[in-house]
């Protein structure tokens, strides 16, 4: 059984207190390049369930820059792929200096390394080596619904809403570049109110500050909220420099993989470091860590604890963990211990295992690139799923 490690408590958790977390649209730089580098995979993976990807992408002003490693007998039209999901987004104006149509693609893209393949390619595929060596996190909580953090999970929401209204013209004059930022107060460690809500906005230079600012907080801030999250003192801020007209890639330039806090839990759990989009599941960067949430969430779903958080490190070339430890910050209710053995006992935490039991050799990564990994109503996010929770809660008490 694997040796208990000290307890810890979050140090505020005692005390009331305020927690941030912010999120970005699917316009915004950063989003924009993870979404292409997700396109290429999912048009890569669903020809060759044996590719080996790893793709970055730059965006700036009127380009959109790819390179990375890919090992595959697919064909990619990487200047296609690329430019309908600019287009999926919606940058199909000219004037904000990145549209969908004229956009210039470069491409440099080579084999993965012949020395990582030799740990991940082998005849005997349940023995495939991890990619890489590396250390990821899973993290599930009782504050909402989909035991996702309350800040992260309401900033998500608010752009989505965004993007909705975007698209159904509920508001016409917006652009797709856009940010949320939301803050909670916290009583006795469960979220109690919102404290403040920050949006930025890209716009047509056709709008007030002052209309701008009333119709984002009716028809984006307010539907994304439960009523009673909402007081008289919650604090609003709507693009408030009083103008948002220059965004997108032509403001400040996009990369893969540079909102990895976004991605996942918002500051409130822990990150190995390792970014996800553009690497297919032999990555144990986000493979695994879209198990380490699976197990976390299942801990909670089995009322064993009421937080938890799965730490899961791995050696290039080598199935099997190097190390896995469970933490629930004195919310569970049988030894961690006896959780950790029971999820050694219920899971096959090997790239292979991971792999077969998520159903991750699939074309369902770009959709993963807006508003987080975690915390979706979707069948394809496989990880959200709890089946397994029954089954683990008796295999922990049996063990305690």
């Amino acid at each position: 059984m694997p040796k208990k490690q000290p307890k810890k408590k979050r140090p505020y958790t005692s005390r009331p207190h305020l927690f941030t977390s912010e999120s970005v649209a699917d316009g915004h730089p950063d989003k924009v390049a993870d979404h292409i580098s997700d396109a290429i995979l999912d048009d890569i993976i669903r020809q060759d369930k044996d590719c080996r990807v790893a793709v970055e992408t730059l965006v700036s002003t009127g380009m959109a820059i790819v390179a990375g490693e890919i090992t595959t007998l697919a064909y990619c039209d990487f200047v296609a792929v690329v430019r309908n999901t600019i287009r999926e987004i919606g940058y199909d104006d000219p004037a904000t200096g990145f549209d969908w149509q004229s956009v210039a693609v470069l491409s440099s893209i080579k084999p993965q390394s012949p020395d990582i393949a030799l740990g991940t390619h082998t005849k005997m595929r349940r023995r495939q080596g991890a990619g890489d060596q590396g250390l990821m996190f899973g993290f599930a909580c009782n504050q909402t619904p989909t035991k996702m953090p309350a800040p992260i999970y309401y900033a998500h929401r608010v752009t989505e809403r965004l993007g909705e209204v975007r698209r159904k013209g509920l508001i016409d004059y917006l652009q797709p570049d856009g940010k949320s930022q939301v803050t909670f107060e916290y009583v006795k460690g469960k979220p109690a109110r919102v404290d403040a809500v920050v949006v930025a906005a890209m716009h047509r230079d056709v709008v007030s500050h002052t209309q701008i600012k009333k119709e984002i907080i009716d028809e984006v801030i307010l539907p994304s909220f439960p009523a009673n999250f909402i007081d008289k003192k919650t604090k609003f801020f709507v693009n408030e420099t009083g103008k948002f007209v220059i965004g997108g890639p032509r403001a400040d330039t996009g990369l893969t993989g540079r909102k990895i806090i976004v991605d996942t839990y918002g500051g409130y759990g822990s990150h190995g470091g390792g970014a996800f989009s553009g690497k297919d599941p032999s990555k144990v960067d986000r493979s695994a860590s879209y198990m380490a949430r699976h197990i976390a969430k299942t801990v909670v779903e089995a009322k064993l604890a009421d937080e938890c958080e799965v730490q899961v490190a791995y050696a290039i070339g080598v199935a099997d963990p190097v190390s896995l430890l469970v933490e629930t910050f004195e919310s569970s209710v049988v030894p961690e211990a006896a959780i950790e053995q029971a999820v050694v006992d219920t899971f096959d935490m090997t790239p292979y295992g991971i792999i077969e039991y998520l159903d991750l050799l699939r074309p369902i990564y770009k959709k993963t690139a807006a508003y987080g990994h975690y915390g979706r109503d979707d069948p394809d996010f496989t990880w959200e799923a709890t089946g397994r929770a029954a089954t683990l809660k008796k295999r922990a008490e049996s063990l305690a």
